[in-house]
């Protein structure tokens, strides 16, 4: 891996991602913003703007170079392999976990109200169905709700590798001559402004100004750190694929628990109660030492946290 950053080839990667994404929402900016029809398509289209951009900025710019393409973006090989299937699994199962303790923490801030009787929920419920629909059983509705969990998560990461493939697997390595801790903000930074056509039109935060955009850039950050950490710690994209599809898939879940409509600024996973809980994760990962060696791009160990000595 070169020992300094392509910074052309970065900020190609980067025009690209954005101008891409903002290409792919110009139909909702014009017609009925995220109440246009389209969004169903257009919205999964843009989660693969960061691929198409990696991929287009690999050719242009040789970064990386053709033969050490896969193994530079994380897609293979998969070694250590023990290491990468157990966080695999780890990228699975802890962001629901994650994003349940953002739920009681929102709780215990008062940034929300939680129903254990589920009522606000049901009532939405009840609206969506129709007229003549009887109403199934709110405690059914809910643990099924939670219950497939693992299996949409599993969807969503079909959905999240056009997004990690750009983010975990072309621009943390590119970036990683900076150092682990500033390729780690800079590109979870990239990743939320990234965000922008989207949040600006009101998606996850109901902010339709710079605010909303600056939420997401920290929930970004916040998750990034982590995501990227399993690239980073495993050598492979794979981990961040499935964590970020398991977080797509329970990002929900503070609707249904509480009762009245959160703000998620505040209470989501993405808010401020999701940055407290990845807060105490990354330290805890940073006190146990899971920072300091890495598998290298090429499979040889590499300190990525403590600074080279003289």
């Amino acid at each position: 891996m070169s020992a300094r950053v392509r910074w052309t080839a970065v900020i190609l990667f980067c025009l690209l991602s954005c101008g891409l994404a903002w290409l792919v929402c110009l139909p909702l900016w014009l017609g009925d913003g995220l109440a246009e029809p389209s969004s169903a398509l257009l919205l999964p289209a843009m989660m693969s703007t960061p691929a198409v951009a990696a991929i287009i900025v690999s050719l242009v710019t040789g970064v990386p170079a053709r033969g050490e393409r896969a193994r530079f973006l994380g897609l293979w090989p998969l070694r250590p392999a023990r290491r990468v299937v157990w966080l695999m699994v780890a990228g699975w199962l802890a962001p629901p976990l994650l994003v349940g303790v953002s739920i009681l923490v929102a709780a215990a801030l008062g940034f929300v109200q939680l129903d254990p009787s589920f009522a606000g929920f049901g009532a939405e419920v009840e609206k969506a169905l129709p007229d003549d629909a009887p109403m199934p059983p709110i405690g059914l509705i809910v643990l099924a709700q939670i219950l497939t969990i693992p299996l949409g998560a599993l969807f969503n990461s079909v959905l999240a590798f056009g997004e990690e493939l750009g983010w975990r697997g072309w621009l943390l390595p590119a970036l990683r001559p900076l150092g682990t801790w500033p390729a780690l903000l800079l590109s979870g930074a990239v990743w939320g402004v990234w965000h922008s056509p989207v949040i600006l039109l009101g998606y996850n935060f109901d902010r339709t100004d710079l605010t909303g955009v600056l939420f997401m850039i920290g929930g970004c950050v916040a998750w990034g750190v982590l995501l990227g950490w399993l690239r980073l710690r495993s050598a492979s994209v794979w981990p961040a694929v499935l964590a970020h599809g398991a977080l797509n898939a329970s990002g929900g879940l503070i609707v249904i628990f509480a009762a009245a409509k959160p703000d998620l600024a505040l209470a989501g996973p993405l808010g401020l109660a999701g940055w407290v809980v990845l807060a105490a994760v990354v330290l805890v990962l940073v006190l146990t030492g899971q920072f300091r060696d890495q598998p290298e791009l090429s499979g040889a160990p590499v300190r990525l946290l403590s600074p080279p000595r003289s």
